[in-house]
């Protein structure tokens, strides 16, 4: 069995294996990696063969660190970098290049056929209607978007929102609140399958997703960098921040916002953001934590986009690709069955 990982931010770790009579055997690692002293490659080999096929990373990934001698340097990669090429060898996984990718950039549409259409395509590219997307958005009016077990009284200010132009909806995943301003933010997402992300936790899937994207900012000379679990962040500030959701049919969807501009005093009016959140910050201002993508490049929104998707394709050869009709037609069912009925935005008052 053979299989890749590519450490986000680092190198490429790749191992080949063999399992017999249920345990892993011939166990060969390689890459472009660092390693020091130099014969730690072989105790790394050595501490791999002989584990149950069964086991998981974190098993893997401690047997490793228990051979490396206490002087031993690894740079690019980590013992769960190894653990998790050796899970995706395992159930085979697939890397980016193994897919025909399209990017979609099309019309600007509601916020709440954005959050529909984010379902249908995920659903469709889980269910192999359609190969692995990444759509970019364009907004036709601003809005705040409340992660999907966000309490709506809790963390948006109603009267604000309504006072400045902001509609509220509700998202399919996770995570925090987004003040999403028409023209201030760039938002975009990724439809994959799941063996893309096969053999890794939670956690790495988002620094892998978000991999390509740190290129781009960094080809744009931004020092982007992962930080756990879902930012995107530089030296400067947060530029933003993804989430995930899995859906039945086997489809993932990976969206993130980055902030082109913003108006911090805006974003303090309509989003209840408490001190317990801010609390592991070290600031208390939301506003003083985001540093926008504008500032740091001094690029139209237009411009970061197009290096966003011409970085995209270098690295996954995509081709420009639609929405069809059918997939239209269905979202705007989604928006008028859940995503514009009181009882989804309400889900938890």
């Amino acid at each position: 069995m053979h299989g890749e990982y590519k450490v986000p931010g680092g190198k490429l770790v790749v191992v080949d294996l063999d399992v017999v009579d249920g345990v892993l055997a011939n166990f060969r690692l390689a890459g472009d990696f660092f390693l020091e002293p130099d014969d730690a490659i072989d105790l790394i080999n050595a501490a791999v063969n002989g584990l149950p096929a069964s086991a998981d990373a974190t098993t893997i990934a401690a047997a490793v660190r228990e051979a490396l001698p206490e002087d031993a340097q690894l740079l690019g990669f980590a013992p769960e970098s190894v653990a998790t090429a050796i899970r995706r060898s395992l159930t085979s996984a697939a890397d980016w290049r193994d897919f025909d990718w399209q990017i979609i950039h099309s019309r600007a549409v509601s916020p709440r056929l954005h959050l529909a259409l984010d379902e249908v395509l995920t659903t469709e590219v889980g269910l192999g209607h359609r190969g692995p997307t990444l759509r970019i958005w364009e907004w036709d009016e601003s809005a705040v978007v409340i992660g999907s077990f966000q309490s709506l009284k809790n963390e948006v200010d109603l009267e604000q929102a309504r006072a400045h132009g902001f509609d509220v909806v509700r998202r399919i995943s996770g995570g925090g609140a987004m003040l999403m301003e028409k023209g201030s933010i760039i938002t975009y997402s990724l439809y994959v399958p799941a063996e893309l992300v096969q053999g890794m936790t939670f956690a790495e899937s988002y620094a892998y997703l978000d991999d390509w994207v740190l290129i781009a900012l960094q080809g744009l000379g931004i020092a982007a960098t992962y930080k756990p679990l879902n930012d995107i962040t530089s030296p400067s500030g947060k530029i933003g921040g993804a989430a995930q959701k899995r859906l039945g049919s086997g489809g993932v969807l990976h969206h993130v916002t980055m902030s082109y501009d913003m108006d911090g005093e805006l974003m303090a009016r309509v989003l209840r953001i408490g001190r317990e959140k801010l609390s592991d910050k070290g600031t208390t201002s939301a506003a003083k934590r985001v540093d926008p993508l504008r500032s740091q490049t001094g690029l139209e929104r237009s411009e970061i986009i197009d290096a966003m998707k011409a970085t995209f394709i270098s690295l996954t050869g995509a081709v420009p690709g639609e929405i069809t009709e059918a997939e239209y037609a269905r979202a705007e069912e989604l928006v008028a069955e859940k995503f514009a009925t009181a009882a989804w935005l309400n889900r938890v008052p």
